[in-house]
């Protein structure tokens, strides 16, 4: 659920609106695939409920993904297909964003890319040190971290932190209203 707060506190408002009006909510029941290694995508995700599994098919499970997670966002920066499979371990639910349309609102609106881009570095930057960490190179701690936790909080982001709370939760309202599709 942290992770969430960090993409949100790095959007603002508008930037969640925006997210809500031209996303959409889609339902994954347990083992459906969402991303296919190897196999080009369309879509970013945020995972909105639930939990996804990720796997590569010469290592096995790499990871597991939850709430506030962000899905095929290496392929959207770099356009390569995906460098593993994501699949749905339980019902789960995630926002999924056209590549395209994410594209067109990063191009048209500067302020909109930094904040999104600041989000995605710091996702990247823990899913990194997680990394590390699990190959045993180190005890860096990621963004779940207690640790980390303790030093990445001063006071003025712990207001952004509960504004990006209250953004959450604008944004699943937003999306309850709206059916969703599997």
């Amino acid at each position: 659920m942290r992770k969430v707060l960090y993409l949100l506190s790095q959007l603002n408002d508008d930037d969640v609106g925006w997210l809500a009006q031209v996303g959409r909510k889609r339902r994954l029941e347990d083992s459906k695939v969402l991303i296919r290694e190897g196999e080009p995508i369309q879509n970013v995700y945020i995972v909105l409920d639930g939990h996804l599994t990720v796997n590569v098919a010469a290592v096995g499970s790499v990871a597991e993904l939850g709430v506030g997670e962000i899905v095929g966002e290496i392929s959207f920066v770099d356009s390569a297909p995906p460098s593993a499979t994501v699949t749905a371990r339980g019902p789960a639910v995630v926002l999924e964003v056209e590549r395209s349309v994410l594209a067109r609102r990063l191009d048209s609106d500067d302020g909109f890319g930094h904040r999104f881009y600041k989000a995605l570095s710091l996702f990247l930057a823990d899913r990194l040190r997680g990394t590390v960490q699990r190959l045993g190179y180190g005890d860096t701690g990621t963004l779940d971290h207690p640790d980390v936790m303790a030093d990445e909080l001063d006071v003025s982001l712990v207001d952004t932190v509960s504004q990006a709370g209250d953004r959450f939760q604008r944004l699943l309202r937003a999306l309850h209203r709206a059916p969703a599709a599997s």
